[in-house]
């Protein structure tokens, strides 16, 4: 069984900001399938699909981005999944929109999601999909936390559903074989 991870923030007001795209990618690739159950346990809303055979576990942590590794330590214990078999899909300021990358043990200099989950996990071993947000205009640039707060385009959700999510899709389903 593998754990992928969505990370984001709970609420209706943060559905299509930019540190919601963890999230927004669990739901493009559960495509309205997934029964979400929440559990308080786990401190998320956990689903599961079948791909190649095999047992992916859904997460959305319901901690806040800042303390995501709550939710990711809980229910990797409870499932007694391996650091390894953790996929985080998250936000990257340090990525241009449109472009995205997929590392493992390493990542953006700072995202409090990540470093909380680092912490909690006591490990760095796991797969991250850093999805670019970064659109800001150079001339009127917005600081990094408050742009992350705003809601993608209509463009760049057309984007991200059309061709990003396709693409990390695909890749992760051939890593994880």
């Amino acid at each position: 069984m593998k754990l992928l991870v969505g990370l984001g923030n709970p609420g209706e007001k943060y559905v299509h900001t930019r540190h919601n795209v963890g999230f927004m990618f669990l739901e493009w690739l559960a495509k309205g399938e997934v029964e979400w159950k929440h559990n308080e346990k786990l401190f998320g809303k956990v689903g599961e699909i079948m791909q190649q055979h095999e047992k992916l576990l859904l997460l959305k942590p319901q901690t806040f981005m800042n303390d995501s590794g709550k939710a990711v330590s809980a229910v990797a214990n409870f499932y007694n999944i391996p650091h390894s078999h953790i996929v985080v899909v998250h936000d990257d300021l340090d990525i241009v929109f449109g472009s995205y990358k997929i590392q493992t043990g390493r990542g953006p200099k700072v995202h409090n999601g990540l470093l909380s989950i680092e912490q909690h996990i006591k490990d760095i071993g796991f797969m991250r999909v850093r999805i670019g947000v970064d659109g800001r205009d150079q001339q009127n640039r917005v600081s990094g936390e408050s742009y992350v707060l705003q809601n993608f385009t209509k463009e760049e959700l057309e984007v991200l559903y059309e061709r990003i999510f396709v693409d990390i899709a695909e890749e992760i389903k051939n890593q994880l074989k």
